[in-house]
């Protein structure tokens, strides 16, 4: 996905292309055992909320990037914790490098809902 994120000069004066991964923890249990859509959590809002993230907002540091999408799949109720990772393709270094990333886990400090 493109965003307009970078610390450099230049970064965010045009979108660069971001991939982000993704991985939610939940009570899955039920869901598993009933193969029932209503007892998992809604990945169309998941990814809804960081690809909002990404296009919407800017952030100096990846860390940021990542941190505010985790802060934002946390507020979804059946979310426990989330591990979310960040890099950005192509990145503007002396080096022949296909990526550069960061990786954060998140969890709900309430507890489980």
């Amino acid at each position: 996905m493109l965003g307009r994120h970078g610390a450099l000069e230049g970064e965010q004066d045009a979108a660069q292309p971001f991939e982000i991964d993704l991985e939610v923890e939940a009570d899955f249990r039920g869901a598993a055992r009933d193969d029932d859509l209503a007892k998992t959590v809604d990945y169309s809002l998941v990814v809804e909320k960081a690809t909002e993230i990404v296009h919407r907002r800017r952030y100096r540091l990846l860390e940021a990037l990542a941190g505010a999408i985790a802060t934002e799949v946390l507020e979804i109720p059946a979310v426990r914790a989330v591990t979310v990772t960040v890099r950005k393709l192509r990145p503007p270094v002396a080096a022949d490098m296909a990526s550069a990333g960061v990786s954060l886990r998140r969890e709900r400090v309430d507890g489980p809902p």
